[in-house]
């Protein structure tokens, strides 16, 4: 596997003031999960995590580039234009809290409907109460 050490680590943007094609500032690419077998792997490996506005898959292993984060958002949630909003509140979320998670995680997300209306900062403390968890264990 090979690690880019490109992405916005500065200072953080809105999402509406990142270009397209950039990365949120704080959640690079290299930190994302992006191939079909890792999420397979996450999910058959991990442990599951509960909470009012999403389910978590977490497994621990190697990783040689820092923890790595996934998101899968079901289409029972609404049409493309619904998820896609779920998809990008929950990464700048993530992008806030990376930081704070352990190097050697790899967790998929899968958001439940209720986080259609979460208020920002309510998200932004379940994802850090899941990394939390995750250090923790």
């Amino acid at each position: 596997m090979r690690c880019s050490r490109g992405g916005a680590r500065g200072a953080a943007k809105s999402s509406q003031s990142v270009l397209k094609g950039s990365s949120i500032a704080g959640f690079p690419k290299r930190a994302r999960l992006l191939r079909s077998q890792d999420f397979r792997r996450v999910y058959d490996r991990g442990s599951r995590f509960s909470s009012s506005l999403f389910a978590a898959f977490c497994v621990r292993e190697a990783q040689p580039c820092g923890s790595r984060i996934g998101l899968t958002v079901p289409r029972a949630l609404g049409p493309a234009v619904v998820r896609n909003r779920i998809k990008r509140r929950f990464r700048e979320a993530v992008g806030f809290a990376l930081d704070q998670l352990s190097p050697q995680w790899s967790i998929v997300i899968n958001p439940r409907s209720k986080a259609l209306n979460a208020s920002f900062p309510e998200l932004r403390s379940e994802v850090e109460r899941l990394f939390r968890r995750c250090n923790g264990s």
